[in-house]
């Protein structure tokens, strides 16, 4: 049997549990004693019993009545904290949002980003991925990730992107290195020299193996990861090109880095979310922030450079 008891009745029923007294659990209330009087009387309707034993002086809890007065308090509770939760979220109070972003944007761009979210919003719980573009796809396909930050352009029927930010190409070579002297670079400058490569996986090969085409370079090693170029490159086995937004691993006395100069060479960093889920209140705030403080490649590229 599904039973209609409104919050309103409840909160009435328990100030009468505890006055004992029309005339005073009435004023509480602020109703007149004719209208609590209703209140308590459609509350023993809706639930089938007599909550209340009354006569002209007393007024006393029935059996009923005592045992339904842990369930109204709990019902209240609950319905409270519902409430206190529902508005915390709608002011950017609590709330989760979970992301996915390339490595190079979680290690560099997102750490001075996310200090100043929490700051902003210390109840809203932040979880990060940090994965590459097809994972970061699949994350928000599968609902795992409200939002991706992804080096492809996922505009399907299920999946909406937006240009995020562009990424530009460096050299990134020792400082005794011959290339080092040169302040304007081409990619076929770089075609004869020992070449360190990303993993053909990366966004970073992605892109570059579509800039070069059809140059082709002196590959002498393929790795996984951005500090393994750093190593090899330090050590003189070879040159490497990598994005802007990667430059900070490669911050270090003997390494010089060079903007490269032609066509295609940029990656194009996407913010990848579903098309049939809206944002909730957190991940709105967190998508707002991060729209604000997108990467300046231009001023990042300078100051490395430098």
């Amino acid at each position: 049997m599904q039973i209609d008891a409104s919050t309103r009745q409840l909160r009435a029923f328990l100030v009468l549990a505890e006055l004992r007294s029309f005339t005073r659990a009435a004023a509480r209330c602020h109703l007149s004693q004719p209208a609590f009087s209703a209140l308590i009387r459609s509350l023993e309707e809706s639930v089938g019993a007599r909550l209340f034993d009354r006569d002209t002086r007393n007024v006393e809890l029935t059996v009923e009545g005592r045992l339904f007065t842990a369930s109204a308090h709990r019902l209240v509770r609950d319905f409270d904290e519902a409430l206190v939760d529902v508005r915390d979220h709608a002011a950017r109070r609590r709330g989760r949002v979970a992301m996915a972003l390339l490595p190079s944007l979680a290690a560099g761009w997102l750490p001075p980003v996310l200090v100043g979210f929490r700051g902003a919003f210390p109840g809203i719980e932040v979880e990060v991925a940090d994965v590459l573009s097809e994972p970061c796809l699949d994350r928000v396909r599968g609902g795992s990730a409200d939002f991706a930050l992804a080096a492809a352009h996922a505009d399907t029927p299920e999946l909406r992107a937006e240009l995020f930010c562009a990424d530009r190409f460096h050299l990134v070579c020792r400082r005794d290195h011959a290339l080092a002297k040169s302040r304007e670079l081409r990619l076929k400058d770089l075609a004869a020299e020992p070449f360190v490569q990303m993993a053909r996986s990366t966004s970073v090969r992605q892109s570059l193996d579509a800039a070069m085409h059809p140059l082709k370079m002196t590959s002498v090693l393929e790795v996984e990861q951005l500090a393994t170029v750093m190593g090899m490159v330090r050590h003189g086995l070879g040159i490497s090109v990598v994005p802007e937004l990667t430059l900070f691993q490669f911050r270090s006395d003997d390494i010089v880095t060079r903007p490269l100069r032609g066509p295609g060479l940029v990656r194009k960093i996407y913010l990848i979310r579903r098309r049939d889920r809206k944002l909730s209140t957190a991940a709105q705030a967190f998508y707002e922030w991060m729209m604000a403080r997108r990467p300046v490649q231009a001023r990042i590229g300078r100051k490395l450079s430098a």
